[in-house]
């Protein structure tokens, strides 16, 4: 059964529980952390990067942030996605990525580009992508770290 949620845009209101949210995931060393905040107040400021949560019963638990790829055509890059670690696995991050798909859509985008991390701590990241019609379609060996390469996702839309 489908969870139900609803998605809307992020608001200033939101930063403590996003960033609540990336901690507890895990996932972001403190630098990664750090540009997750400036992205979300960028976000949150001006409407270079498309920022949206979503919430299900009444409380934040998932953000995406997402723009247009400067110097090309219809290309957009899904820069952070996450989800409440305590209510992961409900569909809530599918529901935020087919969200972005459909806003994308909308703006005449082709092509959506995800990049995360090779190391076995982001094998469930990976399998998600490719759940969700993500194809790897490059790999640049040693990227974050010695033995950390960079994994990039694209799905035609």
């Amino acid at each position: 059964m489908r969870s139900e949620y609803t998605i809307r845009k992020t608001t200033a209101a939101d930063t403590a529980l996003v960033m609540d949210i990336i901690r507890r995931t895990k996932f972001f060393r403190p630098v990664e952390e750090t540009i997750a905040q400036e992205v979300l107040d960028d976000a949150i400021a001006d409407a270079s990067y498309q920022s949206y949560v979503i919430e299900k019963d009444g409380h934040v638990a998932g953000w995406i942030c997402f723009g247009v790829t400067p110097c090309t055509l219809g290309t957009f890059d899904i820069y952070w996605i996450a989800v409440d670690p305590d209510i992961q696995h409900a569909g809530l991050g599918s529901g935020l990525l087919t969200f972005a798909e459909q806003q994308i859509a909308a703006q005449g985008g082709r092509l959506m580009v995800i990049e995360t991390s090779g190391s076995e701590m982001y094998r469930p990241t990976q399998r998600f992508y490719e759940k969700n019609g993500y194809r790897l379609a490059a790999c640049v060996d040693d990227f974050y770290a010695p033995d950390d390469p960079k994994l990039i996702f694209t799905k035609q839309i």
